[in-house]
């Protein structure tokens, strides 16, 4: 990981529940944001779980679905960086 003095953006430590939705059969994957900034964020993922390279990260504390680009995977820990932003899909109940 790189290190944080490196970082162009600090991100900030967190603890927010959020999905990643990835259209594909309206399926979603629980995940935990760990760290975050304007530009992405740290993801603590399942294990097992099969991400997509690019989806929708919505974070209901926030309100806003980020749509997302992986960087960067490391066991149960995902990298992403922030492209945009789009209101809650329709389908999603949380």
């Amino acid at each position: 990981m790189a290190d944080d003095n490196n970082r162009e953006n600090h991100r900030q430590r967190v603890l927010k529940g959020a999905a990643i939705l990835t259209g594909i059969t309206n399926s979603e994957v629980k995940c935990t944001v760990r760290n975050m900034h304007a530009g992405g964020a740290e993801l603590k993922v399942p294990i097992d779980a099969r991400v997509p390279d690019e989806f929708l990260l919505y974070v209901p504390t926030d309100g806003i679905g980020y749509k997302a680009i992986v960087r960067w995977r490391r066991e149960d820990r995902i990298g992403v960086e922030f492209t945009g932003t789009e209101p809650k899909p329709h389908w999603h109940y949380g």
